[in-house]
């Protein structure tokens, strides 16, 4: 390694219960070829290991599918919190930019590259498992629409603003029913005497609007005021 220039690092095994320890295996490799060939041609029971043009091409090609995959799950593995809203934005980086093919890759890295995002994509195809993941990523505030198709916005505003809309009532009658439990001899306040009207009062008109109409507009403008707002990183 001296002699070469090489940096003096040690090769590196790789562990079947960790992929990327293949894809450090094989850097290591890459980095360190030029003293293994000169180590291994020196003795001639090791001369038939040298690795070939052929060797170092298929190693070159697979570390080259697997170094962006192994620097983005380091990353996603350092956050101390990930949750579900995670995957479409994920499964989006992965297609379009981690794992897309680029025109100078080989053959083979191409292939690396197609079957393991079709590997990952496969588990994802459900149209339940869709909903829930389209869901999660609308109500996360750092992506909201971002990575959601535009033809299915409709129904997931539409399915959010029914649990709103079920929550509210939920919380509505827990509320009586826990001031009924506190305050089980509770007097009603007697009726007042009734107040006079004011001349003003008859020229006003009574717009009565359902309760339920005015807690689905109030649903509409939350959700909407939610959607202007800026994403937070």
């Amino acid at each position: 390694q001296e002699e070469l220039q090489l940096p003096q690092h040690a090769l590196i095994t790789s562990c079947p219960t960790r992929w990327g320890s293949m894809q450090q295996m094989i850097e290591r490799v890459l980095e360190q070829q030029r003293a293994l060939s000169q180590v291994l041609s020196a003795d001639r029971k090791t001369r038939h290991l040298v690795p070939q043009w052929q060797d170092t091409d298929v190693l070159e090609s697979v570390s080259k599918a697997l170094r962006p995959l192994q620097e983005f799950t380091d990353a996603l593995s350092s956050e101390n919190y990930i949750s579900v809203s995670y995957v479409k934005p994920v499964l989006h980086l992965l297609n379009t930019k981690i794992l897309a093919v680029e025109d100078e890759d080989t053959d083979l890295t191409k292939t690396i590259k197609s079957k393991i995002l079709n590997y990952i994509n496969k588990h994802y195809e459900d149209e339940t498992t869709q909903e829930l993941l389209d869901t999660a990523t609308f109500l996360d505030p750092r992506f909201k629409t971002s990575y959601t198709d535009e033809d299915k916005l409709p129904n997931i505003k539409a399915r959010v603003m029914s649990d709103m809309e079920m929550s509210s009532h939920k919380d509505t009658s827990e509320s009586v029913s826990n001031t009924c439990r506190e305050n089980p001899d509770i007097d009603l306040p007697p009726p007042g005497k009734k107040a006079r009207k004011s001349l003003g009062s008859f020229f006003k008109t009574t717009s009565a609007m359902p309760a339920a109409l005015r807690l689905e507009e109030a649903i509409a403008a939350e959700l909407n005021s939610y959607l202007l707002s800026p994403s937070i990183d």
